[in-house]
């Protein structure tokens, strides 16, 4: 059901189709007061409120139909309080399509357990000191109540709290939020894994309560839809059991006349030969109205494998990131213009996914901008990436709409990973 506040509609989602395939993908639309998002959809990240290298005009090129930025870091600089002057995050960028904004979870790992460290989608040769920073090490440190973290800008001290990431995040003002979450390692024990899982309940239910507190006293402001994030790790049971205690808190708030979840998040480190197997065990419990955001996947095998399992729209930092280094993404793999190989191939970097690199700049040009350490290289092979997984996920839209998505499926992928060993 939607609600009214100042004449803003509330985000709710609309269910189109399923595959014509086995699995729980589907087409939809997430409906927000800054337009329209349909799904399976690519999100990027403007972790401070920018796409590095990219003007907005240039990420609405792209085909970009929202963006998600970072409540941590937004919080440090330049202040949730600033951003909420200029009109929250959207009109703050310049950005006039939907926002999404986490809320400092994945800081949780990234700069406590994690700090330094690869967030593992496969542990295979890896120690558990590849993994897991030494405590003295760690810029966060986990309590029942919240999270001390040192600032990454001048190593001040923090506190985040479910209610303080709340009313950042309404302050930040973008559409869509997330409850506040613990993200844990494929190697933390089992036992701490349980322990993670109720203390996220017991923050999920702290942000729903904060939630609602905030959007009575911001009445003048659009209504923001918060997500829960469903955690658990590789664990069978965690996870449902997370997913189905999320729902039951949605349910507890809806039915005393408050405001639940409006969607759910699915986040953790996730092992990349089990995502689609895990990814399905939540979207097996979750109610089919509500939209499903997986947090932090952008491989195209992992895109597939992740729309055939329920997911809905998915953000990631890796094609923006690939780009600064000269990575690109091709119909026939992945390929680095850094290479001396490129020095005289005067070809588009892809001529067959076009976009405003491609259809204008060489990858000779590209290369040489690389190696002279022009900004502009990564400009190019930012809007190229994104467009390229844009496209992608459009791409899987439309053949699940058309009834297409087994063969599409074949095609994209047995040429895509052909080289690949």
């Amino acid at each position: 059901m939607t609600q009214q506040h100042a004449g803003h509609t509330d985000t709710s989602f609309t269910l189109e189709t399923h595959l014509d395939a086995p699995g729980h993908g589907r087409a939809g639309t997430i409906h927000t007061p800054h337009g329209d998002i349909q799904t399976p959809a690519f999100i990027p990240v403007g972790t401070k409120a920018t796409v590095k290298t990219l003007t907005p005009e240039q990420i609405k090129d792209t085909g970009a139909q929202a963006v998600l930025s970072n409540a941590y870091h937004l919080y440090l600089q330049p202040g949730p309080d600033i951003v909420d002057e200029a009109g929250g995050v959207g009109a703050f960028e310049n950005w006039d399509g939907p926002t999404y904004t986490d809320s400092g979870g994945f800081q949780v790992m990234s700069l406590g357990v994690g700090f330094k460290k690869v967030l593992a989608m496969d542990t295979a040769g890896l120690k558990e000191t590849d993994i897991r920073a030494k405590s003295g090490e760690r810029l966060a440190k986990v309590d029942e109540d919240g999270v001390d973290f040192r600032s990454v800008i001048d190593g001040s001290r923090h506190r985040f709290t479910p209610e303080v990431s709340m009313q950042i995040q309404h302050q930040l003002g973008a559409d869509i939020i997330f409850a506040f979450d613990e993200l844990t390692t494929l190697v933390d024990t089992r036992t701490y894994q349980e322990q993670s899982v109720a203390r996220t309940h017991r923050w999920a239910r702290r942000c729903l309560e904060e939630h609602n507190r905030q959007t009575q006293a911001r009445a003048d402001k659009p209504l923001q839809s918060l997500w829960g994030v469903v955690q658990g790790a590789q664990y069978e049971d965690l996870r449902r059991q997370a997913t189905r205690g999320l729902i039951d808190l949605s349910k507890e708030f809806e039915d005393s006349g408050q405001r639940g979840f409006g969607g759910f998040g699915i986040g953790g480190a996730l092992e990349k030969e089990n995502l689609g197997t895990i990814v399905g065990w939540v979207c097996e419990e979750l109610p089919e109205e509500k939209p499903r955001h997986l947090l932090g996947i952008s491989e195209p095998d992992d895109l597939f494998t992740a729309v055939e399992a329920g997911a809905d729209t998915f953000d990631c930092v890796a094609p923006t990131r690939l780009g600064r280094r000269g990575g690109v993404y091709t119909l026939d793999g992945r390929m680095n213009l850094m290479a001396a190989r490129f020095k005289r191939d005067f070809n588009p970097i892809d001529p067959e996914v076009g976009g405003y690199a491609s259809d204008n700049y060489s990858r000779a040009y590209i290369h040489h901008l690389l190696k002279a350490k022009e900004y502009l290289a990564g400009t190019l092979c930012t809007m190229h990436n994104l467009h390229f997984m844009i496209q992608l996920v459009d791409n899987i839209r439309a053949s699940i709409i058309d009834g297409t998505y087994q063969e599409y499926k074949a095609e994209f992928m047995g040429r895509y990973y052909a080289n690949k060993k």
